[in-house]
């Protein structure tokens, strides 16, 4: 159970190094911008309501979680387990 974890987390390691597709480093900026806004929002130093910041805790979220899919994508060539 061990080698086939360690066998994954290379495998993660192995594509970031690889080169990006460009329309995933599109995807990557766009999660990277969201977020920027989305922490801007939480940490915005006026009193906001309760929604406003639940929206840009959603936002960091989201722009987490597209940022690192998209890192994580390469092309099937360029990628050989």
């Amino acid at each position: 159970m061990e080698k086939k974890l360690r066998d994954k987390l290379s495998s993660v390691g192995k594509r970031y190094t690889k080169n990006t597709p460009p329309f995933f480093k599109k995807l990557r900026t766009a999660g990277l911008v969201l977020a920027a806004i989305g922490t801007s929002i939480v940490a915005a130093p006026i009193a906001l309501p309760a929604i406003a910041v639940t929206i840009g805790g959603y936002l960091i979220l989201g722009g987490t979680v597209i940022t690192a899919v998209s890192q994580t994508a390469v092309n099937e060539i360029d990628f050989e387990e």
